[in-house]
């Protein structure tokens, strides 16, 4: 009896141990979770153990929640008192592509280890978004990803709305999205990981990364992040044999020549988390390396970094800390970014030759990479960005209540700002908008603006009770200006966002308005001027009747004085709001 027992206690320990194995590790490392598969695992993982709590945030595209699982080893999981503690958070995001599911994959076996080993940071809470793009991970399949090797099946890049999440930053177009900004500003994390896959060129590492550019991210951070944790996580990778090099920007050439770091504005997950002044890391494993490489890679990775927050945890937590003040009393913020090309660092890159043989589609050259003939040699990599343009901050931003989306989006991302109790005119500066480009072709579902170009006058504007002030005196203040001044890259101006101010309400008739405009001309000299330089200057516009009618129309007292005008207006001077 006492053997038989003893038997199906084994056979029960047994099982149970098998019932904590990953899809992953059962495959041999040839299949990656289901959605079933990941968020069961979570649950059990959370019921088993008092360190770990699984949570929900709002709902994604698809109806279902955005998950978050959070590991304390105090058992704290609010993030106000974990903030309180001195404690660093690392914020780990998994699936955001989920045909690129290394991390899915490898965050499910590091959470189960920490927790059966005992291993988790004193100094340091780790959450994990298991998927952020469930959407995709239901659309799974096996050949999206025709250039992946592995695993056998895997999701799609889009999400139920087709869109690409990792440009949805700011627009805020899904509501993957809006939840992920609400958990990512109730956690506040001082170190962020998005984890993917990469393709591109051929070469011998399995993993990449991109960090945070140096030039983007606060000093106080960058000093940290490039001083210190990049040159160690470098160090304890290439000792665990996964060496690994920046992110390889190499389109339709070889990298060889060298190449440029990566502009992360805050479309993209590191863009946004550097608004905050947050450590950033999107981990680039190599596609066409085997699947079961790539996920150990990124096990490695996450443990490593985890390894130096908990070791350098108050370190870490004072740079963001000062941080975040100096850029409350920030003055001048960059708009965007640009390689500075006189500036050049060498990598000591290790590559396969890129060789030209004849297509067998084609009958034309094609590129090829001879994995049999490697090479290690330093090549040129340029990683020093410099500012395209800069705005000086305002003492506050008026937004009319009209512009919903906006407001509800400042404040989702933690912007403080007060609403006018009563109607009021208020004297600011005014941006209108001269000129800007918009795509031919919709990206991420919209028609993008850029280069954008504007005059400034300064004005009294009529405001209305239940419009907001915001005061750039916050630890947010780079999310307000970058999203509110319209030249900034990832604004909400250049995401359509206002779009419907570039719309004129109201014209004229030109045969109605050939005497009203002659007789303007007659009174004002000084118009007659300017319509005549201009038909001096402009050949086109000097034969175009209509033309310089609508010049005299812009330019007398008919002309709408909103269009193009942006509504948000920026005041110099503080104003008394009243009780």
């Amino acid at each position: 009896m006492k053997k038989a027992l003893s038997a199906f206690i084994l056979c029960l320990l047994s099982f149970n141990a098998l019932s904590q194995q990953t899809p992953f590790e059962k495959s041999d490392g040839k299949e990656t979770a289901t959605y079933a598969e990941l968020i069961d695992f979570c649950k059990q993982i959370a019921q088993k153990y008092p360190e770990a709590k699984l949570m929900e945030y709002g709902t994604t595209d698809i109806g279902k929640p955005l998950h978050l699982l959070v590991l304390s080893k105090a058992k704290d999981f609010d993030p106000a008192s974990v903030h309180a503690k001195g404690k660093a958070v690392v914020l780990i995001n998994n699936g955001i592509h989920p045909g690129e599911p290394e991390g899915i994959d490898a965050s499910m076996m590091l959470i189960r280890d920490v927790l059966e080993k005992k291993q988790l940071p004193d100094n340091a809470v780790l959450c994990f978004v298991p998927v952020y793009n469930v959407d995709g991970m239901h659309n799974r399949g096996s050949f999206s990803r025709v250039n992946q090797n592995g695993p056998k099946e895997y999701g799609f890049r889009g999400n139920y709305r087709n869109l690409d999440l990792n440009r949805d930053c700011i627009k805020t177009d899904s509501r993957n999205s809006l939840a992920f900004q609400q958990l990512f500003q109730q956690w506040k994390p001082e170190v962020f990981v998005d984890n993917h896959t990469s393709n591109g060129a051929d070469y011998q590492y399995v993993m990449t990364y991109i960090a945070t550019q140096k030039d983007k991210l606060h000093p106080q951070v960058s000093s940290y992040i490039n001083g210190k944790m990049i040159p160690l996580l470098l160090e304890k990778m290439k000792s665990r044999k996964f060496e690994m090099i920046p992110y390889v920007n190499v389109w339709g050439e070889t990298p060889d020549k060298g190449y440029e770091g990566f502009n992360d504005s805050p479309r993209y997950t590191t863009g946004y988390s550097t608004l905050f002044n947050t450590i950033g890391f999107v981990v680039e494993t190599h596609m066409w390396k085997p699947f079961d490489q790539r996920v150990w890679a990124t096990y490695a990775f996450m443990q490593e970094l985890i390894s130096i927050t908990e070791k350098d945890a108050k370190e870490i937590v004072e740079a963001k800390r000062k941080a975040d003040e100096e850029v409350r009393k920030q003055i001048t913020f960059p708009m965007d970014w640009k390689v500075d090309t006189s500036k050049v660092e060498t990598l000591a890159f290790k590559g396969f030759a890129g060789k030209i043989k004849t297509s067998e589609v084609s009958g034309l050259d094609r590129l090829y990479y001879d994995r049999n003939d490697p090479y290690e040699k330093h090549i040129n990599y340029y990683n020093y960005f410099k500012p395209t343009s800069t705005v000086n901050k305002p003492w506050a931003y008026v937004v009319p209540q009209a512009w919903g989306k906006v407001i509800e989006l400042l404040k989702l991302n933690g912007v403080k700002m007060k609403t006018l109790s009563k109607d009021m005119v208020m004297k600011g500066e005014v941006y209108f908008i001269e000129d800007y480009k918009t795509g031919a072709r919709p990206y991420e579902g919209h028609y993008n603006h850029s280069n954008v170009k504007l005059s400034i006058d300064t004005l009294s504007v009529q405001f209305y009770k239940g419009d907001v002030i915001i005061q750039v005196d916050q630890p947010v203040n780079r999310y307000i200006v970058e999203t509110l001044e319209p030249q900034a890259i990832d604004s909400y101006f250049n995401w359509n966002f206002f779009d419907s101010i570039l719309g004129q309400k109201e014209g004229f008739s030109d045969y109605l308005f050939e005497d009203l405009a002659a007789e303007l001309l007659k009174n004002n000299p000084d118009l007659r001027a300017k319509l005549e330089a201009k038909k001096s200057a402009d050949a086109k516009f000097a034969q175009s009747a209509y033309a310089q009618l609508d010049f005299v129309y812009k330019n007398s007292p008919y002309y709408e004085k909103t269009h193009n005008r942006y509504p948000v207006v920026r005041l110099l001077q503080p104003v008394y709001l009243g009780n």
